[in-house]
Order: structure tokens, then C-alpha cells, then sequence
């Protein structure tokens, strides 16, 4: 249990990204300064926590052992994920960004098959492919089908061309955040915690941000006071306290596909978070029955693909072990 409170609590903080997003699109900031200040504000906090620890020379120790899959997997699991979702805010509100963001659950489980899982069996730890849980696959169709009826009678009222430009980079971004952040957890293969690995991507991620704000310079100008400071607020809460909660759940689980799953289906919380948030902060329009009943299929969605996971993980094992012995 300890995983999937982990990762419900970096959902809370991660909804922040898109109730300031929003917040900073309402008051005319750019997409492209929320993308890349996040980033570039989140190093000097990482640094000081790695640092206390006593732990800032094993980052740059892996780095430099690697290069080449840091700034690969760090453009992907950062870059794109984070610049889609930030240029999303300026076509869809928060919450509706946060509610196709879930597409991720589906996302994830489908990526299962490209990486190895660690089976222990009686002849020692044995890595075998993962599968994809299709009755985990299941039970995520079932909190897509709450986040689809939150969305309903909001998806009236936008146009098609705000709908691609709002739904296109956000499952880009579904498919580019776990992919990073699964085959990171590979290359460093515990050798580094979660603080450490988020500096690491962090970093390994820079020359993306300063092309970014390069372009953002001459493209819109420098940043306004207000959106600066609303990044840097998205950077503490969303870029450092989320992020390493839910690399911190991910490591819990890591070597075994179907726990990561479930973990990542806990982001589904987003979208209640965020909601409730603009509600508070945006004073946007009470959600209807539809859409209230919608969080509720969620929750029970989310309790269902926990459930069957561990079911599926214990038949799993033993399939495997056979499987061995055969």
C-alpha cells in the first residue's frame, strides 16, 4: 500500500502543474516560459536535497558514465512530457488536460512489453518480458470511462481544432513520461534514489529548456514577474515534491511491470485534484451530476485495477516458476 499512497500523493502535487498552467494562460504568459522555467527553477532546489544528503557526487559519477542515455531518456521523459502538457493549457482548461493526462494508465501497460521484469524463483531471480495485465488494462478502461464522463458535457462547448491542439500533445506527453522514467530506472538499476535520479534527468534535460527560453525569448519576450513566479511555485510542488514521490512509489515496484502499472494508475487522482483547485482558485463552474459521477468511477476504477493486479502479479509468479522448472 505504501507505493499507491506515495503515488497519490504526488498526484495532489502534480495537479498543480495544471491549475497554474491554466492560471498562468488566463493572465497571458506563454506556454513556452511555463515549460521552461519549471525546469531550470527545479535544479538549485535538487541540488541543495541531493547535496544534504551527501549524494550529489554519485549523480554526476552516473552521468558521466553514461551520457549519451541521460540526455536521451531525460528529453523524453521530461521534455516530452512537459512541453506538450504546457501547450495544452493555452487550447483546454486544467482539468480537461488533466482528465486525458490519465490516457497514461493505458499508455504505460501497453509499454510493459518493451522492458524485462524480475521473476525470483527457486533457481535464483530470472528475467523474463513483461506482459501486458490485461485484466489491469481492464479495470484502467474503467477509470478512462470516469474521466470521459467528467469531460462530456465540458467537451460541448470546444471546438475541434481546440480538442487536436488540446489532445494531441497530451498523449504524446502519456506515452513520453513513463517510457523516460521506466527505462532510467533500467539504466541506473538502483544505483541512485529517487532524489538523485530526478537531478540527474533534470540536468541531462537542460539543453532542451535553455533552446526553449532561447526561443521563447525571441519568439514572446521575457517572462512577466507573475508568471515567474508561478513557475517557480509549479517547479517546488510539481517538479521536486511530486516528481520524487512518484519516482520514490516507481523504485518501490521497480522490476516488476504489473505493481508499475498500478502505480501509475494512481495518477488518475490529477484530475479530482485539479478540478478542485480551479473550483477553489479559478472559481470556475460547478462540475455537473455527470461529471461528479464520473470521479466516482474513477475512484472505484482505480480500487478495481489495484485489486486485480495483485491477484494477477501472484498468478504470474507461479506461472513463471513453472515455466522454469519446465
Amino acid at each position: 500500500m505504501r507505493p499507491i499512497f506515495l503515488g497519490i500523493s504526488a498526484a495532489f502535487f502534480f495537479a498543480f502543474t495544471f491549475i497554474l498552467n491554466q492560471a498562468m494562460d488566463i493572465s497571458g504568459g506563454s506556454w513556452i516560459w511555463s515549460a521552461s522555467l519549471r525546469y531550470i527553477f527545479m535544479i538549485p532546489f535538487l541540488i541543495c536535497i541531493v547535496a544534504l544528503r551527501g549524494n550529489l557526487k554519485g549523480v554526476f559519477k552516473e552521468l558521466k558514465a553514461s551520457p549519451g542515455s541521460w540526455l536521451l531518456w531525460s528529453f523524453v521523459g521530461f521534455g516530452l512530457f512537459y512541453t506538450p502538457l504546457c501547450f495544452a493549457a493555452a487550447y483546454s482548461p486544467g482539468w480537461l488536460i488533466a482528465g486525458t493526462w490519465q490516457i497514461t494508465i493505458i499508455s504505460g501497460t501497453l509499454l510493459t512489453p518493451l522492458f524485462f521484469e524480475t521473476v525470483h524463483t527457486g533457481h535464483g531471480p530470472l528475467k523474463v518480458r513483461g506482459k501486458i495485465p490485461y485484466k489491469g488494462l481492464i479495470m484502467s478502461l474503467i477509470i478512462l470511462l470516469g474521466i470521459i464522463l467528467m469531460q462530456l458535457e465540458h467537451s460541448k462547448h470546444v471546438s475541434l481544432n481546440n480538442i487536436l491542439l488540446g489532445v494531441i500533445p497530451v498523449l504524446i506527453a502519456s506515452f513520453a513520461y513513463p517510457l523516460g522514467n521506466r527505462k532510467m530506472m533500467d539504466n541506473c538499476m538502483g544505483r541512485l534514489d529517487a532524489y538523485q535520479r530526478v537531478l540527474g534527468m533534470t540536468l541531462a534535460s537542460l539543453p532542451v529548456w535553455i533552446l526553449l527560453s532561447i526561443y521563447g525569448l525571441f519568439s514572446v519576450g521575457m517572462p512577466s514577474v507573475s508568471q515567474t513566479l508561478q513557475s517557480g511555485l509549479v517547479a517546488i510542488c510539481s517538479g521536486v515534491i511530486a516528481t520524487v514521490l512518484f519516482f520514490k512509489a516507481t523504485d518501490l515496484v521497480r522490476g516488476n511491470m504489473q505493481r508499475l502499472a498500478s502505480v501509475e494508475a494512481t495518477q488518475s487522482m490529477e484530475v479530482l485534484f485539479t478540478l478542485i483547485g480551479e473550483l477553489i482558485f479559478l472559481s470556475i463552474p460547478n462540475p455537473s451530476v455527470l461529471s461528479w459521477f464520473g470521479m466516482f468511477v474513477v475512484i472505484i476504477g482505480m480500487v478495481l485495477h489495484s485489486y486485480m493486479t495483485q491477484i494477477t502479479k501472484k498468478k504470474q509468479f507461479l506461472e513463471n516458476k513453472r515455466n522454469v522448472r519446465a
